[in-house]
């Protein structure tokens, strides 16, 4: 790719590129393979390898990767909720300026969506993140919108931590409405102060997961896991 191809070009065939660089076809499809992982070319069946605007998807793909190995680490979820306090609470104080009626339709079709869906996990998680998802959309920001996107997958896992929790949608469902009404009135302070006060609220739901899965092992008497 060395700048003669542009995005919707499609690549030559397997067997075509295998000649052109005197390499395997094998050797040729692990290549493929590594271009769509970074978002590079997408490759359709029966339609060939399509090269596609891939500086977003690509720094998706990394900031996930990065993140998702910070996560594996001591403290993983803490890190998580400390980026998101970071980020989301002026996020939601742009989209109280900035977003179209669209957008807040959005918010509001999701917060509808979690309030017919607090005892189902995957509908439930679904919309909350077409919720924060809606959020960034609304900044009218590209980028925030790539980085809310790159951690999708960890918002997931978090969401579904706090859905084990008992009250922890509930709580949720609590601050998304104060969040959505700030946006509706067009209140950034109102906004940025909404989101502060629902990210305490996942911090704690997420640190009572936790405990809630060590405690046991921490009771006096309690037998110990053996190896």
């Amino acid at each position: 790719l060395d700048g003669e191809l542009r995005s919707g070009d499609r690549l030559p065939t397997e067997r075509e590129l295998a000649e052109q660089f005197h390499v395997s076809r094998t050797a040729v499809r692990e290549a493929m393979k590594i271009l769509a992982q970074k978002g590079l070319v997408d490759m359709r069946p029966g339609r060939g390898t399509i090269v596609i605007d891939g500086a977003p998807r690509a720094m998706q793909h990394s900031i996930g990767l990065a993140m998702k190995l910070k996560l594996g680490e001591a403290g993983g979820s803490d890190t998580l909720v400390e980026v998101r306090e970071t980020s989301e609470t002026e996020i939601a104080a742009l989209a109280a300026t900035r977003a179209t009626e669209r957008e807040i339709a959005a918010m509001r079709e999701a917060v509808k969506v979690m309030d017919e869906h607090l005892n189902d996990a995957d509908a439930y998680i679904s919309a909350d993140n077409n919720f924060h998802e809606a959020l960034a959309q609304g900044t009218q920001n590209t980028l925030i919108l790539i980085l809310v996107n790159s951690i999708v997958n960890l918002l997931s896992e978090q969401r579904k931590q706090i859905f084990e929790v008992e009250g922890g949608p509930q709580r949720g469902q609590i601050h998304h409405k104060r969040i959505l009404e700030s946006i509706t009135r067009r209140d950034p302070e109102a906004a940025r102060a909404a989101m502060r006060a629902h990210l305490r609220q996942v911090r704690a739901d997420v640190r009572a997961f936790t405990d809630r899965d060590i405690s046991p092992w921490l009771k006096p008497g309690a037998s110990q896991p053996h190896d």
